[in-house]
C-alpha cells in the first residue's frame, strides 16, 4: 500500500472580485485535483490549533500526524536539523532572514529572493564579524538562514516574542523588534548586521542593478531541539520527504524519513516541478510513503501576486498531481492526499489560521462526486478534522477502520 501526500503551500485563499468571487483554487485550471474531488472526497482540516501562529512549521507538523501543541518547539530547530546541526538541550536556533531595510521600514522579507551564492557570502561574513564562541551564523538557501546561540535558554531566548518578517513587510522595524527577557541580545545582532551589510560590495552592486539589497538580518522562529517519535515507530512506514525548504526537510530528518534533494528545487516560482514528481515516484519504488511540498503558491501569496499564484497552482496540479495520478490511478494499492498547509491570501499577504480543504482519493475512498477542488465545494463536505494531526491517522489507518 502506498500513501502519497502532496502539499501546495499556502494554496488556500479568499474569494476575489477579480476572479468573479472565486478563490484562486476555484478559478485555476486544476483537472487533476478536480478528478480527486469527484472520484474521491473533499473535506476540511484545522492544521493550526487555537492560539498558535498560522506558520508553515505548525501546519506541516499537523499534516505529518503530530500534535503541535505537544511537540512544537520552534521553526529554527527544524531547519537546523536539515543542516546537520545537532542542538544541545540548552541551545536555541533562530531562523535568520536576509531582508531589505530602508529607514525604519522593512521593505522586503527576502531581499529580492537573493540567490544562495550571494547570500552564503554575506552570512559567512556575518559569522566572522559577529560570531562568537556562543553565536554562529549558518548559511542556508536563498534568504533563509540560521543563527545558533549556545546555551540560549540561559537568557530565555526561546521565549521571546518575534514577528515573522513576511508578516510585517512595509511596516516599522522599531515597532516590531523582538520582545521579552534577553531580547536586547537579538536586537543588537540585527542592528549591527545592518551597519555591516550595507557596506558590502554585493549589496552595493545590487543597489546599482536596482535589486533589493540584503542589508539586514531578521531573527525569528526560535526554539529548542524537539523530541518527536519517528514516523516508522508511529505508522510503521518507511518514506521520503521532497521539498526545497530547510523547514520541511528538517522535519523529515527528525522523523527519520529520507530527505530527497531535487537539484532544481528552489522554493520559488522557478522550482523544478517535474523533478519533484519524478523523485516522488522513484521514492515510492522502495518506500510506502512520500510527502511532497511545493513552496511557490505561498511565495505568490506573500507577494500579493495573483497571476503567479494561479500559475503555481496550475503547475502543481498539472505536473505534480497529474504525473503521480497518471502513474497510480489504475492501481488499487494507494491513497493520495492533496491539500494546502494553510491559507496565504493574496489580499493580506500573510498566513491565516482558518481550516483548509483537502482531497483524498484511492483505496476504500467512496466517491463524493464533488464538482471541483475548491473551498466552496469542500464546505459542503461532512468530513472535518478539528485536530489536524488526526488527518494522517485517517489517511493511513482510519479509512479501513471506518469501512470495516
Amino acid at each position: 500500500m502506498k500513501y502519497i501526500v502532496l502539499v501546495g503551500d499556502g494554496m488556500a485563499d479568499y474569494p476575489l472580485k477579480e476572479l468573479g468571487d472565486r478563490t484562486p483554487l476555484e478559478a485555476a485550471r486544476t483537472p487533476n485535483m478536480d478528478f480527486i474531488a469527484f472520484h474521491g472526497r473533499l473535506g476540511r482540516v484545522k492544521t493550526i490549533p487555537d492560539k498558535m501562529n498560522p506558520a508553515s512549521d505548525v501546519a506541516n507538523l499537523s499534516i505529518m500526524g503530530y500534535d503541535p501543541q505537544k511537540f512544537y518547539t520552534g521553526r529554527g530547530p527544524l531547519e537546523a536539523a536539515n543542516l546537520g546541526i545537532d542542538l544541545e538541550d540548552e541551545d536555541v536556533a533562530f531562523r535568520c532572514n536576509l531582508i531589505t531595510a530602508s529607514g525604519d521600514t522593512l521593505v522586503d522579507y527576502s531581499a529580492g529572493h537573493i540567490k544562495s551564492k550571494e547570500a552564503g557570502i554575506l552570512i559567512k561574513f556575518l559569522d566572522t564579524a559577529l560570531g562568537t564562541n556562543r553565536i554562529r551564523f549558518i548559511p542556508g538557501v536563498s534568504y533563509r538562514h540560521l543563527v545558533l546561540i549556545k546555551r540560549g535558554t540561559d537568557e530565555h531566548l526561546d521565549n521571546l516574542k518575534c514577528r515573522p518578517p513576511h508578516d510585517i513587510a512595509g511596516e516599522s522595524i522599531s515597532k516590531n523588534l523582538p520582545k521579552g527577557e534577553g531580547a536586547q541580545i537579538i536586537i543588537d545582532l540585527m542592528r549591527n548586521s545592518r551597519e555591516l551589510l550595507e557596506k558590502q560590495e554585493i549589496n552595493l552592486v545590487r543597489v546599482d542593478l536596482k535589486e533589493n539589497p540584503a542589508n539586514m538580518i531578521w531573527l525569528w522562529g526560535q526554539g529548542k531541539r524537539p523530541a518527536l517519535p519517528k514516523f516508522m515507530d508511529k505508522y510503521g512506514l518507511s518514506g521520503g520527504v521532497i521539498s526545497a525548504v530547510d523547514l520541511i526537510k528538517g522535519l523529515g530528518r527528525i522523523l527519520g524519513l529520507d530527505v530527497i534533494n531535487v537539484p532544481g528545487a528552489t522554493g520559488y516560482y522557478d522550482t523544478d516541478y517535474e523533478g519533484k514528481a519524478e523523485a516522488a515516484l522513484k521514492c515510492l519504488e522502495k518506500n510506502d510513503f512520500v510527502f511532497v511540498h511545493v513552496e511557490a503558491p505561498d511565495e505568490a501569496g506573500h507577494n500579493g501576486d495573483l497571476r503567479q499564484k494561479l500559475t503555481a497552482i496550475e503547475r502543481f496540479d498539472s505536473v505534480i498531481v497529474g504525473r503521480i495520478l497518471e502513474a497510480y490511478k489504475q492501481r488499487k494499492d494507494f491513497r493520495i492526499l492533496v491539500l494546502p498547509d494553510h491559507a496565504t491570501p493574496v489580499a493580506v499577504k500573510t498566513h491565516t489560521a482558518e481550516p483548509v480543504l483537502f482531497g483524498i482519493y484511492g483505496k476504500d475512498i467512496i466517491s463524493g462526486g464533488f464538482q471541483g477542488y475548491g473551498e466552496k465545494e469542500a464546505d459542503k463536505s461532512d468530513l472535518y478534522f478539528d485536530k489536524g494531526y488526526e488527518l494522517m491517522d485517517y489517511l493511513i489507518k482510519g479509512v479501513e477502520e471506518k469501512h470495516a
